[in-house]
């Protein structure tokens, strides 16, 4: 549903409870309260110090590689042009966040959390992992800083997410198969969640989306929002004005959030988030929270949740294991609710087909991840005039997939 009237500014969130509207918050055990307030009053001091935004320019630049390139790809706009009605068809750009060290966006909020766990003193760091980008980001800042590193990652993730998981253990990390559950992304954060209770003297828990509970939802879309300030200045630069629209997939939702936020007062700019529809969504089998979930409580927030009808949480599907998780950050839900971002979905098959097609046109194999939103791009762009600026967030690179890809189509590496 849509609530009006709109609020003067979507950026002023969350309140001083971590609330975006009646989402976010912070449910969690009595023994994580002190970590909580701890961590929020020592991001506050960290936003606060010039040398902490020093530091991050300084290894933004030199470590990851930013700025990423605002990339226009010429040869699938045209292939859209070719299929649209004459004058119509948008000029396709990517954000092309794949080309950052470590292979994806996920290493802009680790770089703030693991300077931050530097700055509170903790020397052992944990992290919950689906696709393996956030675990391959974790550890390489972990590698980097000299921090130990316990990466929790469910047994089927593992499984299908191999490079990866090499990765993690050439850089250091310890990688924990969780067997509980649907034995996926879900499971392996609540097994982080679990650890950080019991080792609460030396560990910090680096989220590695914006969800849990206040202040990682907040504060990792303040690490991601480079995404966007990027993209706002670049486009500036090479068009001469902001875009018309964005497109973003959405698992947890940090690289949406990341790319959306400094564009969420520019009501001229249209934002969809794409989540994952598995098999479709009235199959049951997909990870589309907001398309067939209701607002409920997981990790600590309150968002929307895919749920059976006793409220248990119900399991997630999607090809790509970034993706597959039964929830969505709650500033997304509240940007749902209030009508800013229109949220699609896109089924397993029209992924592949658009990974398929930016691999053939484009020379980029995208992960599955991005991949979802560029299937949404390959349906809204024929219908956008000629002169419609549309950026696309190519939010990771493909090779972490190969090998389930090649599996799927039937090919032999």
């Amino acid at each position: 549903m849509t609530l009006n009237p709109a609020p003067n500014s979507f950026r002023t969130g969350p309140d001083e409870r971590g609330r975006f509207g009646i989402f976010g918050g912070r449910f969690v055990a009595e023994t994580l309260m002190p970590l909580i307030l701890d961590l929020e009053k020592a991001y506050a001091d960290a936003k606060a110090d010039p040398s902490f935004k020093a530091d991050m320019e300084a290894y933004r630049t030199h470590y990851i590689g930013r700025p990423s390139p605002l990339y226009y790809a010429e040869r699938l706009t045209e292939h859209l042009r070719a299929q649209a009605p004459a004058g119509q068809g948008a000029k396709i750009y990517f954000k092309r966040e794949e080309l950052n060290h470590t292979g994806s966006h996920k290493v802009n909020n680790v770089l703030g959390q693991i300077l931050l766990a530097r700055r509170m003193g903790k020397p052992r760091i944990i992290a919950e992992t689906g696709a393996g980008q956030h675990g391959v980001a974790t550890a390489t800042l972990c590698a980097r800083f000299g921090l130990k590193c316990v990466v929790y990652m469910g047994a089927v993730d593992v499984e299908r997410q191999a490079p990866n998981v090499f990765r993690m253990k050439m850089l250091g990390a310890e990688v924990v198969p969780v067997q509980s559950g649907t034995r996926t992304l879900k499971d392996a954060m609540n097994e982080a969640l679990r650890d950080w209770v019991t080792n609460v003297a030396d560990t910090f828990y680096c989220i590695g989306t914006v969800a849990g509970p206040h202040p990682y939802p907040a504060m990792v879309r303040d690490f991601q929002s480079v995404i966007g300030i990027e993209t706002k200045q670049q486009m500036l630069e090479m068009e001469g004005r902001l875009p018309d629209s964005l497109v973003a997939c959405i698992g947890g939702g940090s690289n949406a959030m990341g790319l959306f936020h400094p564009f969420l007062d520019d009501r001229e700019v249209e934002i969809y988030g794409v989540e994952a529809a598995g098999h479709g969504v009235q199959s049951g089998l997909h990870a589309a929270s907001l398309t067939g979930g209701r607002p409920g409580v997981l990790h600590g927030n309150r968002t929307y949740l895919l749920m059976n009808e006793d409220g248990q949480i119900a399991d997630a599907h999607s090809i790509s294991a970034g993706l597959d998780y039964p929830g969505i950050g709650p500033e997304h839900a509240w940007l749902h609710e209030m009508g800013r971002v229109t949220y699609l979905s896109a089924t397993d098959s029209e992924t592949l087909e658009a990974f398929k097609l930016c691999s053939m046109l484009e020379g980029i194999i995208p992960a599955l991840e991005p991949a979802h939103a560029l299937s949404k791009v390959l349906e809204l762009a024929p219908t956008k005039p000629a002169e419609h600026l549309m950026v696309m967030n190519l939010s990771g690179r493909g090779d972490k997939d190969i090998p389930q890809v090649a599996q799927i189509f039937g090919q032999t590496l």
